[in-house]
């Protein structure tokens, strides 16, 4: 697995160092990377399937318990059907469709490194690795989407996943971290196993689901999905179709088995996101000419779909899950890649400027066809056979979230078809009024793909046994899991009765679909726009510039006592608080210890007042000096004479500085500040010198253990042949940092130095530069 990991890192980089040389077909060198995590699935699968799951983990931060832990189940191995199955079949067709510009090398890399984070993704079982691909994920689709930088509707399509994504990420990172602080481990096979409740659980759960929420496109997060449609097809298929939306879908299913029967709100929460989801995606499909903007919403549909059967939480939904994960993956990608090829022979892909494709391309018509009908449920094909057994699960539930879900499965069912044909139609038959397009079939490379992705959908409809063992074993992670058995006739029963409605409803609205586009066009005209979710974002989004436009007016105001009053106050009222809300033990503290520490202290706070007070940029400097001057005072009556040396030199230099600075400023400060400003300082000065004197009582009177000099006198005479020890700690002990010390020193020297030569030099004035240039000349 971390061979598979590192060869798609790997890949990226030598792809992107021969696009060049290569040209498109640098992408079939890149689908070495998926192609290794077919061979993967295809030699683990018997072993996976039999109930075993494979791991590795490397330790990573062992300090922290985390480590690069991976593991391949029954699950992993479903999502690494999509991720990297459906995957080679998109890199090969992107051979054929990519153009040699200047896009290519960072569309290969990119494309490469997306498919290597998902690949991570589904096998992550620590849950800071999970997030870790999780955002590799969000980053690289940014990228690919963004792909066509030069165009405004790419850039505004990229930021708006990234922020949505980003956002839901950051929420589900909070809640993973809280379950795994309840669980008392990171890792997501043991919080599966044995899962936490009560306290914050179900709060950070519901954080979680934020972040599923948003990568998977569940109202009203999805209208980023039908933006990144600006991205190239082929990675809309991959993306949005087999992929990166399918990452929500994967951490619902994954959690489910732990949570949906100990949270109550759990299993009702996502079937109400999930059906909204599949009804409005549904219907908005219906009204778009773009046939791929058309896919985008039938996607976001579809994702309600699984949404709700991912979070249904019995054995019977493990089953159906897998079915509809497979027929959702393999029938999307045939239809994005099948557009995908219909725009780069036609040249366009508005269902109102595409006629008779049929007769020009008909192997293509035919696999995009066997394709649409899968995904709108049709007998004989895959999707059937999701459709009945994700009813069958709802069903099993028999209450009335049962009921109410059903029928709203059954309405995005029926809608699922209606889009599904709208697709074929608009792409490939002939209408009425408009000639047959005369175009060029697409090269087989384009093709192939889309025909072997249908020929999977339509085999595991024929023979939908086939698919019994990945059932069973993703199903098996739910209590009183039994062997599932996939087939296309059960006889006649109410899952049958309700396919046959919602086939016969879709049907229906294909065919009055011009009456349905009128119906709609009223609809959409009466709808509030505060329901409108993509205005919604414009609108927040708005509203948060708006927001950090005031925040910044209000605290980034120009003045600088602002700036340092806010800094001190924060750093002495946080620490300040913490250090008054605990029992003050001051018993053991020595005030002074001669008794002219207090006339040199009053002396030195008496000069402080002052320099506070004056008005002359000199005075003030004058005085301050002689604070310091002050301080080194104290410091020769404790008896550091090395110290009190060291603050004279600063101090000097301080003053120095200062003197040659204020020659270019005004001798007196501006015009004095009102008493209530005066006020506010004056409060914010004694709070913060309140607490610095407390915190120095308190720091010097909590000594635990026995005093560092003690030691430092030891080893004096031993390790470093002398009797001054502060001379050692500078010279021997600390060395190094004495070193930095003095360089500090001689940078401010020469500083000092250059200004009083700068003050030295005569002035030149602009009449004198002028004739030394003409001079020159």
């Amino acid at each position: 697995m971390l061979a598979v990991l590192v060869l798609h890192a790997a890949l990226a980089a030598a792809t992107a160092a021969l696009a060049r040389r290569m040209g498109p077909k640098v992408f079939l060198l890149a689908a070495l990377a998926p192609l290794a995590g077919v061979v993967l699935l295809v030699t683990a699968a018997p072993q996976v399937l039999a109930g075993e799951a494979l791991t590795t983990s490397i330790p990573w931060v062992p300090g922290l318990d985390l480590a690069v832990s991976l593991r391949l189940d029954a699950l992993s191995l479903l999502m690494l059907v999509l991720v990297s199955g459906v995957g080679f079949a998109i890199f090969v067709f992107t051979a054929w469709y990519a153009h040699r510009d200047a896009t290519l090398t960072r569309f290969v890399w990119t494309l490469t490194a997306f498919a290597g984070a998902m690949f991570g993704l589904v096998l992550a079982d620590d849950i800071v690795l999970l997030y870790v691909f999780w955002e590799l994920t969000t980053v690289t689709s940014y990228l690919l989407v963004g792909l066509q930088d030069e165009k405004e509707e790419s850039r505004r399509a990229a930021m708006q996943a990234l922020l949505v994504t980003v956002v839901g990420g950051l929420a589900m990172l909070v809640g993973l971290i809280v379950v795994a602080q309840a669980a008392g481990t990171t890792r997501i096979s043991e919080i599966v196993a044995d899962p936490p409740t009560g306290g914050a659980v179900p709060v950070a759960l519901a954080l979680v689901l934020v972040g599923a929420l948003t990568k998977s496109a569940q109202v009203p997060f999805h209208p980023w999905l039908p933006a990144a449609m600006a991205a190239p097809t082929p990675v809309s298929a991959y993306l949005h179709a087999a992929a990166m939306v399918k990452a929500g879908i994967y951490l619902v299913a994954r959690l489910s088995p732990a949570f949906a029967t100990t949270e109550a709100w759990w299993r009702p929460t996502l079937a109400a996101f999930g059906v909204a989801t599949m009804v409005l995606g549904g219907w908005r499909a219906l009204r778009q000419h773009d046939l791929k903007r058309l896919l985008a919403f039938s996607t976001v549909s579809q994702l309600g779909f699984l949404m709700v059967v991912a979070g249904w939480g019995t054995p019977e939904s493990g089953a159906a899950v897998t079915a509809l994960l497979l027929a959702h993956g393999f029938a999307k990608a045939a239809l994005f890649l099948g557009l995908g090829a219909v725009d780069h022979q036609a040249g366009a892909r508005d269902l109102r400027d595409l006629s008779g494709l049929w007769r020009s391309m008909p192997a293509l018509a035919a696999a995009a066809g066997a394709a649409a009908l899968s995904l709108g449920g049709v007998p004989l094909l895959l999707g059937f056979i999701a459709k009945e057994e994700v009813y069958a699960a709802v069903l099993a539930g028999g209450d009335l979230l049962a009921g109410l879900t059903m029928a709203g499965l059954v309405a995005g069912s029926a809608l699922t078809l209606a889009y599904s044909l709208r697709y074929w139609w608009g792409a490939f038959a002939t209408k009425d009024g408009a000639p047959p397009l005369d175009v060029p079939a697409p090269a087989l490379g384009m093709t192939g793909p889309v025909a072997a992705l249908s020929a999977v959908s339509l085999g595991l409809g024929v023979l939908p046994q086939l698919a019994d063992p990945l059932g069973t074993g993703v199903s098996s992670a739910y209590a009183g899991a039994q062997d599932v058995g996939y087939a296309l006739w059960h006889g006649l029963n109410v899952e049958l009765a309700l396919s046959l409605t919602a086939l016969a409803a879709g049907v229906a609205l294909f065919a009055a679909r011009r009456p349905v586009e009128h119906l709609q066009d009223r609809f959409a005209a009466a709808v509030p726009a505060a329901l409108d979710a993509d205005r919604g974002f414009a609108a927040s989004v708005a509203r948060t510039d708006r927001l950090a436009d005031v925040v910044t007016g209000r605290t980034q105001t120009g003045s600088l006592p602002v700036y340092l009053g806010v800094i001190v106050l924060v750093a002495a009222a946080l620490p300040g608080a913490a250090l008054l809300s605990g029992p003050l033990d001051l018993s053991g503290t020595v005030v002074v210890d001669v008794p002219t520490q207090l006339a040199v202290g009053a002396l030195v706070a008496s000069v402080a007042l002052l320099a506070a007070r004056a008005r002359a940029r000199l005075t003030a400097v004058l005085l301050l000096g002689a604070a310091g001057y002050g301080v080194a005072l104290l410091y020769v009556l404790q008896g550091g004479p090395d110290l009190a040396l060291t603050q004279f030199l600063v101090e000097t230099l301080s003053v120095v500085i200062f003197l040659l600075v204020l020659r270019l400023l005004p001798r007196r400060f501006a015009a004095p500040v009102r008493r209530r400003t005066q006020a506010l300082r004056a409060g914010v000065a004694v709070a913060v010198g309140a607490f610095v004197a407390l915190a120095t009582l308190v720091a010097s009177s909590a000594r635990t253990r026995e005093s560092v000099v003690v030691d430092h006198l030891a080893r004096a005479e031993p390790e470093a042949n002398g009797h001054n020890v502060v001379n050692i700690i500078l010279v021997d002990f600390r060395g190094l940092d004495t070193f930095g010390e003095v360089t500090v020193v001689l940078t401010a020297g020469l500083g000092i130095a250059a200004l009083v030569l700068t003050a030295r030099r005569p002035r030149v004035t602009a009449e004198e530069r002028r004739e030394r240039e003409e001079a020159v000349r």
